[in-house]
């Protein structure tokens, strides 16, 4: 009874030690973001359909279209469930094993012929002392928390790039828009000039400077059908969907002519530890890095193992049944690694250093997020100011031209001026139209910085 007793203590001990000492991450988020002022920065609440902030009904359609046809995401899905699998898989390794086998044979020389045949049944179990079990199914379940962040990336990633894509549509219609708009205005004014020409009121220099403007917008045209459409086929890609060259109608514009800031929260920056996914799957493969380190140092501790076998084996088949024909073992195990040669020792170290590989990839994934958000949060403020700027330069541009166009029709100015006023507008125009766009751009990235959106959500336009 007491050699039980010792070898029970000499069990715990071991186990005791059957965990390698690991560092912690060192991750201390600041109290606020440097460039947070003028957002607000009170806790805020993940909203899964945060796209729907911008009010647009197409958008809120394409996004869906995309969520249940995108093949990446589907491919994320499948990960999911493989690490599901993978977890029952190990959770069986450390389960008894149970065998039943049948043989026959025969074998002659001689003259004479014998045969054999046997049914038996096995029994197997390595009872795991140290926690393998544990560590194991630890591991397991950190790849699938990790394979459900990386799920939740890959869906974030992919309504941005679908809203991104969106608006960089919008971009472009603005601007083939304006381009035929500008190129149809000045066909007019380069008929009057034409007709002003003929009866001596305008010189030629005149008539071919208004085909110039004319020539100028037109050529735009063919650049800004090229990119509607390109963009068009790489939404169908993201939507999961054959190239069907299907554009859209031009209500959804008004989100660029008509544009009206959002107010945009930041949050805190703690936040992002716990909802930002590259994060997430960073400190879960740092779990799955301790138990796989946890894992290693086990393999440097005793083993038990039981066995045990039975069945009836006879050289007449007729006889497998009787009573003497009957055979069983049992046996119990423990096994000590005693010298590998440093090699268990040395795969103890190397998933101790894969451990701190992942600490510090967890770290500079929080560092990153940090800069990102900051960032962000920089474009957005400058390019609300750059937007309201553009708004009243396009106003004034837009008077310009019509007061240059009134003085030149009444002889009070030279051509040339109209052509500077034709050529701003247009220019100004299409900046605003960039500039707008990109503001759109900045709230979508701010929305996947922070690993998703928010519950206040106005209503649709």
């Amino acid at each position: 009874m007491r050699q039980y007793i010792h070898f029970a203590i000499l069990l715990a001990l071991l186990a005791s030690g059957c965990t390698p000492k690991l560092s912690a991450p060192d991750v201390r988020p600041p109290a606020h973001y440097i460039y947070g002022a003028g957002f607000r920065s009170d806790s805020i609440d993940i909203e899964d359909g945060w796209w729907r902030m911008f009010g647009d009904t197409v958008l809120n359609q394409l996004v869906d279209r995309a969520l249940a046809q995108n093949r990446n995401l589907k491919v994320a899905v499948s990960r999911i469930e493989e690490a599901r699998h993978n977890l029952r898989i190990v959770r069986s390794e450390y389960l008894p094993t149970f065998n039943v086998g049948i043989s026959a044979g025969v074998s002659g020389g001689g003259g004479d012929t014998e045969q054999a045949y046997k049914l038996a049944r096995d029994f197997s179990w390595e009872i795991p002392l140290f926690g393998q079990l544990r560590q194991s199914s630890e591991a397991a379940r950190a790849n699938i928390a990790y394979s459900e962040w990386q799920y939740r990336g890959v869906r974030l990633s992919l309504i941005a790039e679908v809203a991104t894509t969106y608006f960089t549509m919008l971009q472009y219609r603005r601007d083939l828009e304006i381009a035929r708009r500008s190129a149809s205005l000045r066909r007019e004014s380069a008929t009057l000039i034409d007709s002003l020409f003929r009866r001596g009121m305008a010189s030629g220099v005149n008539l071919e400077q208004a085909m110039n403007l004319v020539y100028t917008a037109e050529a735009d045209i063919p650049l800004y059908e090229r990119a509607v459409k390109q963009t068009a086929l790489s939404m169908d890609v993201l939507l999961g969907e054959v190239p069907d060259s299907v554009l859209y109608t031009s209500s959804e514009l008004q989100l660029i002519t008509d544009y009206i800031p959002l107010d945009i929260p930041s949050g805190i920056p703690s936040e992002i530890l716990s909802r930002r996914p590259d994060i997430m799957e960073a400190w879960y493969r740092m779990k799955q890095a301790a138990a796989n380190a946890g894992l290693a140092r086990t393999a440097r501790l005793p083993s038990l193992s039981l066995t045990a076998g039975g069945g009836t084996a006879s050289s007449d088949i007729t006889q497998m049944f009787l009573k003497n024909s009957w055979l069983w073992n049992a046996g119990l195990s423990i096994l000590q690694p005693v010298l590998h040669f440093g090699k268990l020792k040395r795969a103890e170290r190397v998933a101790v250093e894969q451990y701190n590989q992942s600490v510090l990839s967890y770290e500079q994934s929080f560092l990153q997020a940090l800069s990102e958000v900051e960032s962000i949060l920089v474009s957005i403020s400058t390019y609300r100011k750059e937007t309201e700027r553009y708004k009243a330069l396009v106003r004034s541009n837009a008077r310009i031209a019509l007061i240059s166009n009134a003085l030149y029709s009444n002889g009070l100015s030279a051509y040339l001026d109209v052509i500077d006023a034709e050529r701003t507008l247009y220019n100004s125009q299409m900046q605003f139209s960039n500039i707008v766009a990109q503001q759109y751009i900045n709230y979508i990235n701010l929305c996947k910085a922070l690993g998703g959106g928010w519950v206040e959500i106005p209503t649709n336009r």
